[in-house]
């Protein structure tokens, strides 16, 4: 008999508006520091993910980013702009744009390490090390049965 899936009877227990609400709440934290420095959430996640992988390929920026191409090219300029990132073209194939990390996106992130790290650290305080390992954990294995499915 095949197993039965009941479906929620209101978004408070919806997969979807929890992960939104969840996001919107942990985001919350972050905002008002990143406002501070006059950078978007899709900025900064450009810049994190080139502060840990530089050079990379746009499109590659775009996956781990989770920015779609189109916003991504409006993302490349506005830091570029800034100084936060350099943007140019692989040497063995010069259809492709190379992006890195620049002294200054560098620096930014230094600069926001320590109140990032306090609002980790009230993160962990509230739900503990572990809750929230076991969290990332299972939204991992979401995400890869998602891409592997």
């Amino acid at each position: 008999m095949p197993e039965v899936v009941l479906l929620p009877h209101n978004t408070r227990r919806s997969l979807p508006m929890s992960l939104l609400r969840a996001r919107e709440a942990v985001m919350s934290k972050f905002r008002p520091m990143l406002a501070r420095h006059d950078v978007t959430e899709q900025q900064w996640r450009v810049i994190r993910v080139l502060g840990e992988s530089s050079p990379l390929d746009a499109t590659e920026v775009a996956e781990r980013a989770s920015i779609l191409a189109p916003s991504l090219t409006r993302i490349i300029k506005a830091l570029e702009d800034r100084g936060f990132i350099t943007r140019g073209k692989f040497e063995d194939d010069g259809r492709r744009v190379q992006l890195a990390i620049a002294p200054a996106g560098m620096a930014l992130i230094e600069e926001l390490s320590p109140e990032r790290g306090a609002i980790y650290a009230e993160l962990e305080a509230r739900y503990g090390h572990a809750e929230i390992e076991k969290l990332l954990d299972m939204l991992e294995a979401l995400i890869k049965s998602q891409n592997d499915g």
